[in-house]
């Protein structure tokens, strides 16, 4: 969320920052108009307060020496009533204003490209060479089906479309990337979590996922209880409504958790096999640290990302979000893109945004400084992979032609020494 302070000081500059984003950033008036009356409102209830002040003494001093105190008592009582009112006036501007900073997304950081769409999106990196096949390249639904161990028919009957059901080997693969990422990130400093699959409306609010994204969440009936699109939501709201001492930071937080997300208007957008699901699985990467830190963690989370890719071979690019792609919550985002041989094109396998202290203020994360000063924490998150998007890269990019596929070396002991899947 952004500091109404920074609007009102900067308005021009962060006008100029939202409007890169293809926002209508007429709301700014309206949160402007809205700080005004706060601000009368506030004082003209402090300026009633100190007259209650005045006139109580007063009144005091009339009862002490037994004089008539109906004529200052009167203005009490009127001046309590004006102040129940414009208190309750304040709480409506106060929620109106709160409601409209819900909606504005954060502000760019300096170094994310200004661009309408993903068409202008700053390849920063590219790794790997694309292997040249011998044969067609097949499609991974049609891979894994063939094999006997991907089943979509039977996850729409049990559940509905954009479900899978793994079976043998390919559910020995998901788990074993699971495992292989957790320990990766481990190896770079981050301490392992388990958090819940489940998060009320107030961690959701604090990611920034609500109130905007609420069509893109899966609520459990009669309860503000809401399925986690990724564990990002939790690990992010581990630290909510708490002070920290800046010398505990910073915290590096990797958990695997299961994902769901209603996929709406994605209708028609990869509806056959493991690219769009209603639910997968992810490993996240989550920290929460010092602003002066935030961009070399930043560094570091991509590194570790990469170097999963790198251990297993897999070619990819990465992308300096522009201000036209770049997610609400972020500043700045790099996308990291596997390549798919059937599609002959990368796709997306993890994205890295530093939010900055946007979910920070949302969700009250501070900390006290060297100097004894309260500061929003700045907050940054990362797919440390989408483990289905990794199974899709592994299938297509180490099939053989007989249909078997070989597995990474890197997850052989992941997988009992199993070096090659075959139906």
């Amino acid at each position: 969320m952004l500091d109404v302070k920074r609007i009102e000081t900067d308005f021009e500059s962060v006008k100029k920052n939202l409007s890169n984003r293809n926002f209508d950033t007429s709301v700014l008036n309206e949160i402007l108009d809205l700080n005004q009356k706060r601000k009368a409102l506030t004082t003209a209830s402090e300026t009633k307060k100190a007259e209650i002040n005045k006139l109580s003494r007063e009144i005091g001093e009339l009862k002490k020496n037994k004089q008539d105190a109906t004529d200052p008592m009167s203005k009490v009582a009127e001046f309590k009533t004006e102040m129940d009112k414009e208190a309750k006036e304040l709480d409506a501007v106060q929620e109106k204003q709160h409601n409209l900073l819900l909606n504005i997304p954060n502000l760019l950081d300096v170094s994310t490209p200004i661009g309408k769409d993903e068409n202008d999106n700053i390849e920063a990196k590219r790794w790997g060479t694309p292997r040249q096949f011998d044969f067609v390249p097949v499609d991974h639904a049609d891979i894994g089906e063939k094999l006997g161990m991907l089943d979509f028919e039977i996850a729409a009957k049990i559940t509905g479309a954009r479900f899978v059901v793994y079976k043998a080997g390919l559910a020995r693969l998901e788990r074993a990337l699971i495992n292989f990422m957790i320990d990766h990130h481990l190896s770079k400093g981050f301490t392992e979590m388990m958090t819940p699959f489940i998060a009320h409306e107030r961690s959701l609010i604090g990611t920034g996922n609500l109130p905007k994204f609420r069509d893109q969440l899966f609520k459990l009936e009669d309860t503000d209880w809401y399925l986690i699109p990724t564990s990002e939501v939790t690990l992010t709201n581990l630290k909510r409504e708490q002070i920290i001492e800046e010398s505990e930071f910073p915290f590096l937080y990797a958990a695997y958790s299961p994902c769901f997300r209603s996929e709406a208007g994605s209708h028609g957008k990869d509806v056959k096999g493991l690219i769009r699901m209603h639910q997968f699985n992810k490993v996240e990467m989550v920290a929460i640290c010092a602003p002066s830190s935030s961009m070399a963690i930043h560094q570091t989370m991509i590194d570790s990302s990469c170097e999963i890719l790198q251990k297993l071979n897999l070619p990819y690019r990465a992308l300096n979000l522009c201000s036209g792609d770049i997610g609400f919550a972020s500043q700045k985002t790099i996308d990291l893109e596997v390549w798919v041989p059937s599609q002959n094109k990368y796709r997306e396998i993890s994205s890295i945004s530093n939010c900055g202290d946007f979910q920070a203020r949302r969700a009250n994360i501070r900390f006290r400084n060297k100097e004894g000063k309260l500061e929003f924490a700045h907050t940054l998150n990362g797919s440390g992979l989408a483990v289905g998007r990794t199974v899709v890269a592994i299938l297509e990019n180490y099939q053989q032609k007989d249909g078997s596929v070989l597995i990474p070396e890197a997850l052989w002991p992941y997988m009992g020494g199993l070096k090659e899947i075959r139906k």
